[in-house]
């Protein structure tokens, strides 16, 4: 039986993954300070124990490091909100990047015999970058103390991996979406908001022509990814975007709601905003290599997600 570390385990994405874990028979330990996540994301199992812990508490992690002897960890715990990494640049600073070192440095210094370390990064490395779709070597344009420690991160990770002989792999995670996501989170992505409208009958402001485009990827799939990247495949060392490999317009997303729903959205319209990114996606192609295929799209995610919410 593997036993494995998930930090912002309470978190959207980290709760989706520790269900699987559990699933998988592992033993899960949660560390997160919820500050984002939510203690009920986390499931009730004998399989889980939860640490309402901040991962900028040394030694704490340390402790724990060494103590547990981890066979997988997977880095999830962020200020995940571009937002707040502006406003708050150097506490972002010591969670989204001092906090993820420290671990791979306990990992290094006690020579922990880990099967894998994954840490999970951002399409916002990419910034404004124009190039489409967005390949793993895409220049890097970093535009935000977030952007910033999540791509400085990820090298540190691969490049600790490569010297000091650690299995470390990184994701670049794409739109997330799905059951748990947080419409009240800042950095909540615009389907929660759309499904937030939806379920609410308030109106939701598109900013310019709504033909801006993003890569959507249910959260399903991306948990398929990095089970893929940790436990079923020997890939060490490399950063792999994670996204569905589509573009689907903010029309595009209306129009699939308004038929899950049955009914028409209010949407007000507002002049585009500067600096908003006007088209993303990933290729996928060597996320595909390894065996993943995306098996969710934007009907059937939008529908779960709905689903989830209106049970």
């Amino acid at each position: 039986m593997n036993k494995d570390l998930v930090t912002g385990g309470a978190g959207f994405i980290g709760s989706n993954l520790v269900d699987q874990l559990v699933q998988d028979g592992d033993e899960v330990i949660v560390v997160d300070d919820l500050s984002m996540g939510l203690a009920s994301n986390i499931p009730t199992s004998p399989k889980v124990t939860f640490y309402e812990h901040s991962i900028t508490d040394h030694g704490f992690m340390k402790d724990l490091l060494l103590e547990e002897q981890f066979d997988y960890i997977y880095l999830l715990a962020a200020i995940a909100s571009v937002a707040d990494s502006v406003a708050r640049p150097y506490e972002t600073h010591q969670i989204n990047q001092e906090a993820n070192i420290f671990i791979l440095e306990t990992i290094r210094e006690n020579k922990l015999p880990i099967k894998k370390v994954l840490f999970t990064s951002s399409a916002a490395i990419y910034g404004n970058n124009p190039e489409l779709p967005k390949h793993e070597d895409s220049t890097i344009d970093p535009l935000t103390p977030y952007a910033i420690d999540k791509f400085a991160t990820e090298r540190f990770v691969i490049d600790y991996g490569k010297l000091y002989n650690i299995p470390t792999v990184a994701v670049r995670f794409f739109n997330v979406y799905g059951p748990r996501q947080n419409p009240k989170s800042p950095y909540s992505g615009v389907l929660s908001l759309i499904t937030q409208a939806a379920k609410l009958q308030s109106a939701f402001t598109i900013f310019g022509d709504g033909e801006q485009t993003r890569d959507f990827v249910f959260i399903q799939d991306v948990i398929q990814a990095l089970e893929l990247l940790s436990k079923k495949s020997e890939v060490i060392h490399q950063v792999f975007n994670v996204g569905a490999g589509q573009h689907t317009s903010l029309n595009q997303v209306i129009k699939v709601y308004e038929q899950i729903i049955n009914r028409d959205l209010q949407i007000i319209r507002k002049p585009e905003r500067t600096g908003d990114i006007k088209n993303s996606y990933a290729d996928i192609n060597s996320l595909r290599k390894i065996g993943y295929q995306p098996h969710y799209d934007i009907s059937t995610g939008l529908k779960l997600y709905w689903e989830s919410l209106t049970d």
